[in-house]
């Protein structure tokens, strides 16, 4: 039997179908996002029309195609197109081609002829591929709830036929809604929340904080596979390392042991506002979530960012524990994210942390410390890292 592969791939919009003025903006955008993803097909070409992007395999794998375009931002849905001659009994012999490969389901066939002066009429063709189907496959016919579309589109020279349709990302595309920070732990949350951001059109920078030797060559390389699987969503991602121990033992030593997770959390808010006014973001990022543990309830928050002026965003505030972790297996981050490396807001843990703290107090207590110079030699060592992985860092 001939293979009829795709020679196309259809994609629908998302969200940015209901934009107005500036929905030329984002389409433009998620072209040049489609483009990088798919780097490695210089091949492949786009071809935009009112409400989806044509994408011209010209030899590609369809499979690898369709694979990446389903995690990039701003589609909706993706459909493999196969090209044909425009007669009645080649278009059903794709058809039948194609629904032989698909487990038994429901069908329903739908036409449109673009020429009228096709030899035969779009029901005639429906029930040509419909018969077809019906007597070589165990598929039945339903045309008011099928399983399966099969949408034919045709003229006088060709036919274009797509039966499945593969689930996009949905959002807008990375890029529209400007660009932040994302504090990157290495934990569950936290890349949950980058996923998030950028299905908002955000374009996500990272910064994670470590603590050697109290925090493990293993830990820092499982934050860089999380920054890794996360440019299956944006194609080119950052990740600052800030070396953080200096810090970490100055809070531990002379603040009170109650308050030592809330100062270091401001301190890395601290440090985190000037890395993304450096590299201009406009907000930073957290993956807490309420009531989770001692520094993440609203007097706790409160405190940690009552000293930053930089935008505050936490997309998992209000998730159960159980909804994050499901997403992160979605996401394909939760296998790393557990791995048992653990991150220097764990490693000093304390047996009664305070998790009402009163800002007066917890400035008081964050005065006996040093931090001001520590964080400065701090910034002037950071690491920045650009992923997919390249020989150089870009510092």
């Amino acid at each position: 039997m001939v293979e009829f592969k795709a020679e196309r791939v259809l994609t629908r919009f998302g969200e940015l179908s209901n934009k107005g003025k500036n929905r030329k903006l984002f389409v433009k955008q998620l072209i040049a996002n489609l483009k990088a993803q798919l780097s490695a097909y210089p091949e492949v070409k786009y071809k935009n029309h009112f409400d989806r992007i044509m994408v011209e395999l010209n030899g590609a794998p369809e499979d690898k195609v369709i694979d990446l375009m389903r995690h990039v931002f701003g589609i909706r849905s993706i459909s493999p197109v196969v090209l044909c001659d425009a007669d009645m009994d080649t278009i059903t012999q794709v058809c039948l081609h194609l629904m032989q490969k698909e487990e038994a389901c429901t069908f329903k066939v739908m036409t449109n002829r673009k020429d009228k002066h096709l030899p035969y009429s779009s029901d005639a063709l429906n029930r040509s591929v419909a018969t077809a189907i019906l007597l070589n496959t165990e598929h039945k016919v339903d045309v008011h709830k099928p399983e399966l579309k099969i949408k034919i589109d045709v003229d006088m020279e060709k036919a274009a036929i797509s039966t499945r349709v593969v689930e996009g990302a949905g959002g807008f595309p990375i890029g529209v809604g400007g660009k932040a920070l994302l504090l990157l732990s290495g934990g569950i949350d936290s890349p949950v929340a980058a996923y998030h951001i950028m299905r908002r059109g955000v374009e996500v920078e990272c910064i994670h904080f470590a603590a050697p030797p109290y925090t493990t060559i293993q830990a820092l390389d499982k934050v860089k596979q999380l920054a890794e699987i996360l440019t299956a969503y944006q194609a080119k991602l950052k990740l600052h390392i800030v070396p953080f121990t200096d810090i970490q033992m100055e809070i531990y030593k002379q603040a009170g042991p109650d308050y030592g997770v809330i100062l270091m959390r401001r301190s890395m808010m601290r440090i985190a506002e000037v890395i993304a006014e450096n590299n201009k973001c406009l907000a930073l990022v957290t993956g807490e979530n309420l009531g989770q543990v001692a520094s993440q309830t609203l007097q706790s928050m409160h405190a940690i960012e009552a000293d930053v002026d930089m935008l505050m965003l936490r997309p998992l505030l209000s998730l159960e524990k159980n909804e994050i972790i499901d997403q992160a297996k979605k996401i394909g981050t939760y296998e790393t994210s557990i791995l048992p490396y653990e991150d220097c807001c764990t490693i000093f843990k304390v047996s009664n942390p305070v998790t009402k703290p009163k800002l007066k107090i917890v400035r008081l207590e964050e005065a006996k410390c040093d931090l001001q110079d520590k964080e400065e030699i701090a910034l002037a060592n950071i690491e920045t890292f650009v992923f997919p992985s390249i020989e150089e860092n870009y510092l």
